[in-house]
């Protein structure tokens, strides 16, 4: 086996630098830095945090991913899939639980790189992946309500749940300010429209802009005043926080141990998806392992400053490409322009209207949900269909680490159906066409099985979903002969209950004296079976290289009884 190796595309890519390379990762850093501006804000407040720790995230994680990562144009930092996760672990732990568990969910990270899981991740059956992240759109979506139509719920706190939160929309529709409602389609529509004029330019960054300018406007110089803007939730600091590790006990690690899984596993999901999507673009192969161990360090080291979870975002990701980012260094430049415009033009921020922000993450929900694609699925395959539905309803319903749990579960269980389905065991008990055998010298005449012997042939895995079929069988034909050949030629590979089947079958067998004889067993199954110590139970003269030789020392066995 490889041993193992953490090679960061940073060091590979500067071997061969050029100073053209740094210019065109420069100027694509900049562009990439301002369009992660609003996104970074933006995903900050809808988590539930300051808009400042938004923008940390994105400078501390950004740069780590980039410095450390496994693909030379991943962009890192926070992204619309974790506002659920984070919003539900302060409204339960608060802001020093919400920092243990993404340093926990770091720490799986890492392991999840050095023990080379970087390729299982992309294992995770597609309906999941589609499932939890239009969930999560809906999601987004319903926690932008309350600010596109500025609702006034009068003191009274929003629910954490989907339903809690609609019913408590609906109880105050009545409140509805209309100005709010005029930015948020405002913002939405030009959004919407900045690509027919640019392709370069983001809608997002525009429309923060254009809106920010004229709400500013009408506050100063017509009178209305009722729009809220950031400043009047939130207190912007211009500075970077001080490095504080929260207090660690034993009962908080059990306790969110869930849900750092559940933040580790969609990290992992979505920095490594982002990055495949980069490879076809760029015509790159990007180390999976290695972006594992960088996005772990990241999100190990991002709270330490008062960051949120990060991981790759393919938006920002696709932006770097666009405008030439070539290297790392891109995603570099990209967290010291942030770092520059947290420290110097932060408190303008406190201008933009939270109608606008709530405009922005309605296109990022909308663009997140994958409708068509959602679609396309119900198409699919029955079991496909119910692990697609389920795990979206889990995610709406409840949370992302249930519907992530339940969804692999429901997904391993339909895995395991379909390989039964595929496995299968066949009684022959009176002759074998040796034209259809793969195993044995083709004959003129078929091998006639020994009256009294039973010859049972398995074609498929030998694992724990199949172990009992073979009782079954035998408990439905109900007859007992002298000799059972369980021909095994077509068994790829067997596990622990299968081992521990066939050995009770074993068992049962000697006690009925009924002879059991093995057929065909390919070099892997038989390694397996020796060092279980089956074969001292079986004995070695009961173990046939194939049917011939089995159907022979049948057939002496069945003259001494």
């Amino acid at each position: 086996m490889k041993a193992f190796e953490f090679e960061p595309k940073l060091f590979t890519t500067l071997k061969n630098y050029t100073r053209e390379n740094f210019m065109t990762d420069l100027m694509a850093g900049i562009i990439v830095g301002i369009v992660a501006l609003p996104l970074a804000i933006a995903f900050g407040i809808a988590s539930g945090v300051t808009p400042e720790k938004g923008i940390i995230t994105a400078i501390v994680a950004g740069f780590i991913i980039s410095f450390l990562g496994g693909s030379k144009v991943q962009i890192g930092g926070p992204t619309g899939a974790f506002i659920v996760i984070i919003y539900g672990i302060i409204q339960e732990y608060g802001i020093e639980g919400l920092m243990v568990a993404t340093m926990m969910a770091g720490i799986i990270l890492v392991l999840l790189g050095i023990f080379k899981l970087g390729t299982i991740i992309k294992f995770i059956p597609y309906p999941i992946i589609i499932g939890f992240t239009s969930g999560i759109a809906v999601t987004i979506f319903t926690t932008q309500i309350a600010d596109i139509f500025g609702l006034n719920f009068n003191g009274e706190k929003v629910p954490g749940d989907f339903i809690g939160k609609w019913i408590l929309y609906f109880h105050h529709f009545d409140t509805v300010n209309w100005w709010n409602v005029v930015v948020s389609v405002a913002s939405i529509f030009i959004i919407a429209i900045t690509p027919k004029f640019s392709k370069k330019i983001p809608g997002s960054l525009v429309a923060i802009v254009l809106v920010t300018v004229a709400v500013y406007l009408m506050k100063m110089y017509g009178g209305i005043q009722c729009i809220d803007t950031i400043g009047d939730r939130f207190s912007i600091k211009a500075q970077l926080p001080e490095a504080a590790v929260p207090s660690l006990d034993w009962e908080a690690i059990k306790n969110l141990f869930p849900v750092a899984i559940t933040i580790a596993v969609l990290g992992a999901i979505e920095s490594l998806l982002s990055a495949a999507v980069a490879d076809g673009v760029i015509g790159d192969r990007h180390d999976s392992n290695t972006e594992l161990i960088a996005q772990g360090i990241a999100n190990f080291v991002s709270p330490i400053f008062g960051g949120i979870p990060a991981t790759g975002a393919i938006a920002r990701t696709m932006t770097n490409i666009n405008n030439g980012g070539k290297s790392p260094v891109a995603g570099i430049v990209h967290a010291v322009v942030l770092l520059l415009i947290l420290l110097f033009l932060m408190p303008l921020a406190q201008y933009i209207p939270m109608a606008c922000l709530a405009g922005v993450l309605v296109i990022v929900s909308y663009n997140m949900s994958g409708w068509r694609v959602f679609k396309g699925l119900l198409k699919n395959p029955k079991s496909d269909v119910t692990v697609l539905l389920i795990t979206f309803f889990l995610t709406v319903i409840f949370d992302l680490t249930v519907a992530i749990e339940v969804g692999l579960v429901i997904a391993c269980v339909l895995f395991m159906k379909r390989v039964m389905e595929t496995t299968q065991i066949s009684v022959i008990t009176d002759e074998i066409d040796p034209n259809k055998e793969s195993d044995l010298e083709v004959h003129e005449e078929h091998l006639i099985v020994p009256e009294g012997v039973e010859v049972y042939e398995i074609n498929g895995p030998y694992f724990f979903g199949i172990a009992t079929k073979f009782e079954e069988i035998m408990a439905r034909l109900g007859d007992r002969p002298k000799i059972r050949i369980i021909r095994m030629r077509k068994v790829p590979f067997i596990d622990s209950t299968g081992i521990h089947n066939l050995t009770t079958l074993c068992k049962m067998s000697q006690k009925e004296n009924i002879h059991i004889i093995l057929s065909g067993v390919n070099d892997q199954v038989h390694a397996v079976l020796e060092k279980s110590g089956f074969y001292e139970l079986l004995g070695k003269e009961n173990i046939c290289s194939n049917i011939n030789e089995a159907l022979e020392v049948a057939a002496k066995e069945v003259k001494e009884l």
